[in-house]
């Protein structure tokens, strides 16, 4: 298995030779340590290099004219924060890290060059931002249709995928470094009714969480009582047990 995180993630899609695997790790040249609570990115700013997360938790946010926050993304180890900003220009939004991360700053001109020799690792990437969409999509129903109990089994859900993906999680076992603020602003929940939603899910037999690690007990009942269907990842390759 590929040391390098994004490496791990786009093998789910593709195969990736050894040049594939040194282009990719030469992107991550540059690292710099992120202290939990501070921004990555703020809004408006013009970054001057891509961002990839390499070690701990990060989340996209927008801040509302009456303060509050909404969370419209749960960066983890292997995604980009900002991957569309060499076109668009400028951030329309915000990236906290949630944890002390390691993130590395990558060369946009690292990025035209490997996405112009290499079409395989081209259409990966591409991959990433659709997933990043395709995630967001199901975002928008779990805030807008699915019931709490429902709505917080489907964040569970995708994000012990998302960490099986990049080989941070076994069958039922990952960290989740949570509060139950940030889940709420996630699912526009007050920190009271994710109390609550999590206690049910215990008392279920679903889940159990203590010190930051979550553990899924029954992985088809949560995703049964989630309606997770893990489809929308697109992934052309099974996750192997113990990832």
């Amino acid at each position: 298995m590929a040391n390098n995180v994004l490496a791990r993630k786009l093998q789910t899609v593709i195969d990736l030779s050894e040049d594939d695997l040194a282009r990719i790790e030469g992107l991550c040249t540059e690292i710099a340590a992120v202290s939990a609570k501070r921004d990555i990115i703020r809004e408006g700013e013009r970054p001057e290099h891509v961002h990839l997360i390499l070690e701990g938790w990060a989340a996209r946010y927008k801040i509302l004219p009456d303060g509050a926050r909404q969370i419209t993304a749960f960066l983890i180890p292997g995604d980009f924060c900002d991957l569309h900003v060499t076109i668009l220009g400028r951030m329309d939004h915000g990236i906290v890290a949630i944890t002390p991360c390691k993130v590395a700053y990558v060369c946009g001109d690292s990025l035209d060059r490997l996405t112009t020799e290499c079409t395989d690792l081209t259409r990966a990437l591409w991959w990433t931002t659709l997933l990043d969409e395709a995630v967001l999509r199901e975002w928008v129903v779990n805030n807008g249709r699915r019931d709490a109990y429902a709505a917080v089994a489907h964040l569970l859900c995708e994000m012990h995928l998302r960490m099986r993906m990049v080989g941070l999680a076994d069958e039922g076992q990952f960290s989740l470094p949570l509060t139950q603020e940030e889940i709420g602003d996630a699912t526009a929940m007050t920190g009271v009714h994710i109390n609550r939603t999590l206690q049910r899910l215990r008392d279920d037999g679903l889940i159990e969480l203590r010190q930051r690690v979550l553990s899924v007990r029954n992985v088809p009942a949560l995703r049964q009582a989630a309606g997770f269907d893990p489809s929308y990842f697109h992934l052309r390759r099974r996750i192997a047990a113990g990832r």
